[in-house]
């Protein structure tokens, strides 16, 4: 597997697009290869074809090729979701002429994807370079494609993270997602998006559970992989939080204030769906 990325590395770090490209696809189909290891071999030409079953981050958990994959993750040299933010905001930076916009959505596919299948690198965003990163690529003169990967990508990095969240509005997040939530320019896809990413904002926080005395290279502690928003899924359906990590969340009416600066009027509108409608599937209530 080494081999397989340090390939895709090599072309993430080149200064030619196309080679980026390659490396982008390169990731792409290792990460496919991973989630679907163990599934059914392909049917023959004229057989029922069937859509590969979804699979949970605790059912890879027993297969080698995972385990391989997430033990690489832990370390600085083979961490994905490291590489894959240096090459975006290479892509960013070179490009303001839209001539990278697809690239940019792709490494934010592949970032998703890596931050799902390893957790713990969702602590690369409790840095303020990778939060302003995702932040900038908010900003009105960034693509609606752009834009809607982006809002994607910033729940995954939140996701179970309060302490990414911490960061998020300590950079003025909320202000940047309200007021493109507000501007009469905003198309309906990245209202659609923005109006999930509140949704999101005002569900329960729940961090998820350090592995004692060990920490990730990456820059934080070590997480026990967990389906998103369950960590009660280990030890047996709950557990008591620290006074550690308890001082690092809010509850949703201390986060329901702070929202209320920016969008008066419209939270509690907000939290009436998220009890009624339960748009995540009763997940994160």
């Amino acid at each position: 597997m080494e081999s397989l990325l340090s390939l895709a590395f090599d072309n993430l770090s080149s200064f030619d697009g196309s080679k980026i490209k390659k490396g982008l696809r390169q990731v792409e189909g290792l990460l496919a290869q991973i989630c679907l290891a163990g599934q059914s071999s392909p049917r023959k030409q004229g057989e029922n074809q069937q859509q590969p079953q979804r699979r949970m981050l605790a059912d890879l958990s027993p297969d080698p090729a995972f385990r391989e994959f997430f033990k690489l993750q832990e370390g600085f040299e083979w961490n994905v979701a490291q590489r894959l933010l240096t090459t975006l905001d290479w892509l960013v930076v070179r490009g303001g002429d839209g001539s990278y916009d697809m690239l940019i959505v792709n490494a934010l596919d592949l970032i998703q994807g890596v931050l799902l299948l390893h957790p713990p690198s969702r602590v690369l965003f409790q840095r303020s370079v990778h939060m302003n990163l995702l932040l900038d690529l908010l900003e009105p003169i960034n693509s609606p494609a752009i834009q809607c990967a982006t809002i994607i990508t910033l729940v995954v990095a939140l996701l179970d993270m309060p302490q990414n969240i911490r960061v998020f509005e300590a950079l003025d997040g909320l202000l940047t997602i309200t007021s493109l939530f507000k501007s009469r320019e905003t198309g309906r896809e990245v209202k659609f998006r923005l109006t999930e990413f509140l949704y999101f904002y005002l569900t329960p926080e729940t961090p998820n559970i350090p592995k004692p005395d060990r920490t990730s290279a990456i820059g934080g502690p070590e997480l026990l992989p967990g389906s998103p928003g369950k960590a009660k899924m280990f030890a047996g359906g709950g557990r008591q939080r620290s006074k550690s990590e308890s001082g690092n969340t809010l509850s949703v009416d201390a986060k329901k204030q702070h929202l209320d600066r920016y969008l008066p009027g419209v939270v509690d509108e907000l939290l009436k769906d998220l009890d009624t409608y339960k748009p995540f599937g009763g997940i994160l209530s």
